[in-house]
């Protein structure tokens, strides 16, 4: 009595499977297919694994096993073939796809170099905080204009001729000496059998390069 009951049952079931790993044309496991399928048929899990079995057995169905579970998925030769008109819509579905997630790998390239931008960003608060330090920097900074300008000891116009006067001197007595010394090393160098750096170092001169110093340019 139960097989007679279990019968038609199973058979029902196995249909349903059958259809559904056609139409899906995607592996599943029996727990999935009773998860996707059991709230439209109503199908019981026992059911399920049952008839998938059945199917597998049957080779209507292929079977392959990973480790504990098993998953199921149409037959690809049972499948009925694409005709070429099927073939060529695929194709075209594909290339509209692929350009659809080309566009899409473009925006999201530009939407990450935005995201750089404004990540490499100072935000509100911290511009905020940002000003107001500056306005405090400007605020300083006027003060001590302001000290400086009020302040008694002032370089008078006078002072300032006398300090660029000798300076003015001091230049000129330096290159002169200099051009002095210069000549008189030319001399001296014209008899020495060595060469300029080695009486220099046998002597123990030392030149503004030496230092260097560079004299300033003639006012």
């Amino acid at each position: 009595m139960s097989k007679g009951r279990d019968g038609p049952a199973a058979a029902g079931a196995a249909a349903v499977l059958l259809q559904y790993l056609r139409e899906q044309n995607r592996p599943y496991s029996a727990q999935d297919a009773f998860g996707n399928l059991q709230r439209e048929h109503g199908l019981g899990k026992a059911a399920v694994v049952k008839a998938l079995e059945q199917l597998a057995q049957q080779g209507r169905v292929r079977e392959k096993t990973y480790g504990k579970q098993k998953i199921y998925f149409a037959d690809q030769e049972q499948l009925p073939a694409a005709s070429d008109a099927e073939l060529r819509g695929l194709d075209g579905d594909i290339a509209a796809l692929s350009a659809k997630l080309q566009a899409l790998q473009q925006s999201c390239r530009q939407m990450e170099g935005e995201l750089k931008d404004l990540n490499g960003s100072m935000t509100t608060p911290e511009m905020a905080g940002e000003i107001e330090e500056l306005k405090r920097d400007c605020a300083g900074y006027e003060e001590k204009l302001e000290r400086m300008k009020s302040a008694t000891n002032h370089v008078t116009p006078e002072e300032k001729e006398k300090v660029c006067s000798e300076q003015k001197q001091y230049c000129k007595e330096w290159r002169r000496r200099k051009r002095m010394a210069t000549e008189l090393l030319d001399a001296i160098l014209e008899g020495y059998p060595k060469s300029k750096k080695q009486f220099f170092e046998e002597v123990g001169i030392e030149t503004d390069e030496d230092h260097h110093v560079t004299l300033p340019a003639a006012v």
